[in-house]
């Protein structure tokens, strides 16, 4: 037997309001959406649950015996749904993101402050530590799920894209490049580079474009956190490429910042164990987080 709510719910309106165009118009049915629904029902239970004439709908004695046991059911079920939803709006506990220090300053607080604004008694907790760390803790259940770059394909997470963001070439305002309005990747052959180390999940995909594009260079200094990067780059060691989400520069940095062309850009990805769902909390907190996606697209 296959019988759905809709179908109860049609059913009962025409009881109610003595007809099948009457329970369209209450329910924003046509007539035939009702008498289809009606007639599934019919076919399910194997049962006539109206008599139908050209000038009215009656109930049979089969369908008034429904009617008398289903009022009391569908009342019951439609509590059950509205503490439902009342548990959803008032939704309390803790769910646990882990974030690149990168990320959790640039999109974590939005998502913080989305999750107070609708869910103000449940607790998101960060994990602000390096793209490696973030996907053992997601592989390993110590998170609900992480926001990261797009790990390796051959990784065993599932994933769903958030946002794109650019690299850009940093460098003093003194740099031979610096005058341009932009930077081609080739043009970085020969110089000194300062970089983030390969903990970061950036520093993967930076590789790959440099190989890419035959760039041929020292990378001079490899640093944990882009703030480093800018200040040794403000310090005459090199210039670098990074990420539009570690913007903005330090205050005062005597600094420029250039597109690189061809335009390359990184994939920030939330990532979930494979098979394996979210509890209804972290769920809510994901949904909140894909949400951002319009927001974030017309900032970027």
């Amino acid at each position: 037997m296959n019988v759905s709510l809709r179908q109860l719910r049609v059913f009962q309106a025409v009881l109610e309001h003595g007809g099948f165009s009457r329970a369209g118009a209450a329910l924003g049915l046509t007539q035939p959406a009702v008498s289809r629904a009606v007639r599934e029902l019919e076919q399910a239970l194997e049962l006539r649950l109206f008599d139908r004439t050209t000038r009215e709908v009656v109930a049979t004695a089969a369908g008034l015996r429904l009617q008398g046991k289903l009022t009391r059911v569908l009342d019951e079920l439609e509590d059950a749904l509205q503490a439902a939803r009342l548990e959803g709006a008032q939704a309390h506990g803790v769910v646990h993101v882990a974030s690149s220090p990168t990320l959790s300053a640039s999109l974590m607080p939005l998502l913080l402050a989305r999750c107070r604004q609708h869910y103000p008694q449940l607790r998101l907790v960060l994990h602000d530590q390096v793209q490696r760390l973030n996907i053992e803790a997601v592989q390993n259940g110590l998170v609900d799920f992480g926001l990261v770059v797009e790990p390796d394909a051959a990784t065993p997470l599932e994933s769903e894209p958030l946002l794109e963001d650019d690299f850009w070439l940093v460098c003093r305002r003194d740099h031979a490049l610096a005058g341009q309005a932009a930077a081609h990747w080739t043009q970085l052959s020969g110089q000194p580079l300062v970089l983030l180390d390969h903990s970061s999940g950036s520093r993967r995909l930076i590789d790959g474009l440099l190989e890419q594009h035959g760039v041929d260079c020292e990378v001079a200094q490899q640093l944990g956190h882009s703030q480093s990067v800018f200040r040794m780059v403000a310090a005459g060691q090199g210039v670098s490429i990074s990420p539009g989400l570690a913007m903005p520069l330090p205050a005062g940095s005597d600094l420029r910042v250039l597109p690189l062309l061809p335009a390359a850009r990184r994939r920030i990805v939330l990532i979930k164990r494979p098979h394996r769902s979210l509890s209804p909390l972290a769920q809510r907190v994901w949904r909140l987080a894909l949400e951002m996606r319009r927001e974030l697209a017309q900032a970027a």
